[in-house]
């Protein structure tokens, strides 16, 4: 296995016989070098979608059409987009679980928002989502965007995640603090890598408080395209 952030909130997540890109913001992503875009697409099976916002979504449609694979994630979302630009698509909904060449995807809940952008405003773009994701006898959590949650609680408990991909900048979603006594308190992590923060000032721009809140579990921060192999 081998996790590779794409900045932000974006990963590629080589796992079994499945590449999985999950939210792929790459254009105009400042933390995204615009030069690894073929490196970080080279083999993808699979677009995972967390929910519609463009920090999330920007690159997916492109990265289908391009590749030819489908997007993965909210019904609503990847049914409109089937329709309305001809990609493939996986539509599921929280609770569901889909095989993506031998690994199992289940979408559980998060605690955000999700839309895209309409000519009147914003347009509703399904639920918002994380997932756990199974294969070679692990389990991820990508949290989504999200804040602390009580259903964190039988996530846990259910599907027992050895590591947590969690939203930690803080502004939108959860902050450092929170998100390590939500992995405290609900987890049994042995790896924790934070996401959705640095890209902006508004974020948290290093990891610290999340390192400090977790002893006894490696938090990796990582840099854009350093692989982390599991």
């Amino acid at each position: 296995m081998n996790i590779i952030w794409l900045g932000h909130s974006g990963f590629r997540i080589e796992i079994g016989a499945a590449v999985l890109l999950i939210d792929p913001w790459l254009d105009g992503n400042p933390m995204f070098p615009e030069a690894r875009r073929a490196e970080a697409l080279a083999g993808a099976t699979h677009v995972l979608l967390t929910h519609g916002h463009g920090d999330h979504t920007g690159s997916a449609l492109s990265i289908a059409k391009e590749l030819g694979i489908p997007l993965v994630g909210s019904y609503d979302l990847v049914t409109f987009w089937q329709e309305d630009a001809g990609v493939q698509g996986i539509g599921f909904n929280k609770g569901g679980t889909v095989d993506l060449a031998g690994v199992k995807v289940t979408m559980v809940n998060a605690c955000h928002s999700s839309s895209i952008p309409g000519q009147q405003g914003p347009v509703y773009a399904g639920g918002e989502a994380g997932f756990m994701i199974a294969g070679e006898g692990r389990v991820i959590y990508v949290s989504g965007d999200t804040d602390i949650m009580a259903d964190m609680g039988w996530m846990g408990e259910y599907h027992r995640p050895d590591i947590g991909i969690l939203s930690a900048g803080g502004h939108y979603t959860m902050d450092m603090a929170r998100a390590a006594w939500a992995a405290r308190k609900y987890f049994d992590f042995k790896v924790v890598i934070p996401c959705h923060y640095r890209t902006f000032p508004v974020l948290a721009q290093d990891a610290q408080l999340l390192i400090e809140g977790l002893p006894g579990v490696l938090v990796i921060e990582q840099q854009v395209r350093a692989g982390i192999v599991l």
